[in-house]
């Protein structure tokens, strides 16, 4: 009778103290989600672009600067379409995106003086004219990106296909074509539309350097033509694969 007192007393206290003791102890909740990974930019791609450029052409000669604050003896500007194809590889660290870019583009940016030296604005009598045909660069790619938005900058080597022709005062035309080595550099914005598929917007500054006609075929002054472009392009790429490279 003892044991059966001891034993209804003991339950009775546990009973009592229980409701204080769950009081103490913290309510269940569900661990949280873990937050999704942010977008990986590493990997291959390779895309298309197209858009359109303006020209910088400073023609000079024995002739001289065409005004004493003027760098060239006639200028003129030229402008047209660009499109072509890229490939490429990004690697990213944390925010930071670095890669490698080569690119080829047809274009049709030309333009001349004609107009320029037919009202006598020049000291020069022929008329030039140039034609960006096609060309290319091979360019380090750098950027920061924000999960799936990536601001770029980028610069390298560049070539382009130039074709010239002068038309002198009676006519005569002295054609050529001068493949140039050069400087590309720009920047743009890249989004991620899917985990594939990449729009982006480009600038892209070239510089050609200067050629020079020695001894023309017509009766134009020998000369020499500076040549720089400015171009802005949309495009689309497909990237694939991820980093070889462990990312820290």
């Amino acid at each position: 009778m003892k044991r059966i007192f001891l034993a209804a007393s003991a339950l009775g206290a546990l009973s009592l103290v229980s409701p204080a003791l769950g009081a103490d102890l913290a309510a269940y909740t569900k661990a949280p989600a873990l937050a999704a990974p942010g977008y990986d930019w590493s990997g291959f791609y390779a895309g298309a672009f197209g858009g359109g450029g303006y020209g910088n052409h400073n023609v000079n000669s024995a002739l001289g600067p065409n005004t004493p604050f003027a760098n060239y003896a006639a200028n003129y500007s030229s402008q047209g379409g660009v499109a072509g194809g890229e490939a490429g590889y990004n690697w990213q660290s944390g925010r930071v995106v670095l890669g490698i870019e080569a690119d080829g583009f047809w274009s049709d940016i030309k333009g001349d003086d004609a107009a320029a030296v037919n009202a006598g604005n020049f000291a020069v009598t022929s008329v030039d004219a140039t034609e960006l045909r096609w060309g290319g660069s091979l360019r380090a790619r750098g950027g920061l990106a924000v999960d799936r938005l990536l601001l770029f900058f980028t610069g390298g080597w560049a070539f382009g296909d130039l074709l010239h022709t002068s038309t002198d005062a009676a006519g005569a035309i002295d054609q050529f074509t001068s493949h140039r080595n050069g400087l590309a550099a720009g920047g743009g914005i890249a989004y991620a539309l899917t985990d594939n598929l990449i729009g982006k917007l480009e600038y892209r500054y070239y510089d050609f350097g200067r050629y020079t006609r020695a001894a023309p075929l017509n009766a134009a002054l020998p000369y020499t033509v500076d040549s720089t472009y400015s171009v802005v392009t949309v495009g689309l790429d497909f990237k694939w694969g991820g980093s070889v490279v462990a990312k820290y």
